[in-house]
């Protein structure tokens, strides 16, 4: 049973693993309108709303709608991200009643992201 208390990442702690881990699967949980505003380089776009779906896809159709490998259940880097934290931290209980483990969430949002220059 997954704990309801979702884990979070600092800026600092995902600006290191953009610049190190093979492994980081970031998902940007914003709307099309946000996202076309600017977005963390290397994010893949899945609605907040599309999420529970996408995740609960098979591997085939989520790499055909999305264009990259499906995470599996206990990739070691999975971020979800909004613009302010609060629905990357719905996307990331979602992630964890799906059964991935380590997933969590950029609490600082592209908010923070733009603010602090993380391009």
């Amino acid at each position: 049973m997954a704990s309801s208390d979702t884990k979070d990442i600092s800026y600092e702690d995902l600006k290191a693993l953009l610049g190190k881990s093979e492994n980081l699967f970031l998902v940007d949980v914003r709307s099309k309108e946000e996202v076309d505003k600017g977005q963390i380089q290397g994010s893949v776009h899945i609605p907040v709303d599309t999420v529970e779906a996408a995740f609960a896809m098979a591997p085939e159709q989520f790499k055909a709608k999305y264009g990259v490998t499906k995470p599996l259940l206990e990739a070691p880097e999975l971020v979800f991200h909004c613009q302010m934290g609060k629905r990357g931290a719905a996307a990331t209980t979602k992630a964890c009643e799906l059964g991935y483990v380590n997933a969590r969430n950029y609490t600082g949002g592209y908010k923070e992201w733009s603010e602090k220059g993380g391009k």
